[in-house]
């Protein structure tokens, strides 16, 4: 799946204003794939949990795909990442 600059900036656009599940997984598949950068493992987990967390599946079958790819303290960091993102939501 390719995205556009427009559907990359859309999708940060989105999340700031108002998350869901889809932009949430679509910043976790931006991050994963190295589209528009390189590739963030540590950063695709945190959106990919996020969007999970928001009951999107396909964001928790691509969490755990990338975690195969991570270490222990990489995916602690990304889950504090997600944590101190939520923390600046409320």
């Amino acid at each position: 799946m390719a995205f556009t600059d427009v559907e990359t900036a859309e999708a940060h656009d989105a999340v700031n204003a108002d998350p869901n599940g889809e932009d949430l997984c679509k910043l976790g598949i931006l991050y994963s794939t190295g589209q528009g950068g390189m590739v963030d493992y540590v950063e695709a987990h945190k959106w990919f949990n996020l969007a999970a967390l928001m009951g999107s599946e396909p964001a928790k079958h691509y969490r755990a795909e990338i975690s195969s790819e991570m270490s222990a303290i990489d995916i602690a960091a990304a889950q504090r990442a997600a944590r101190e993102w939520l923390a600046t939501r409320h």
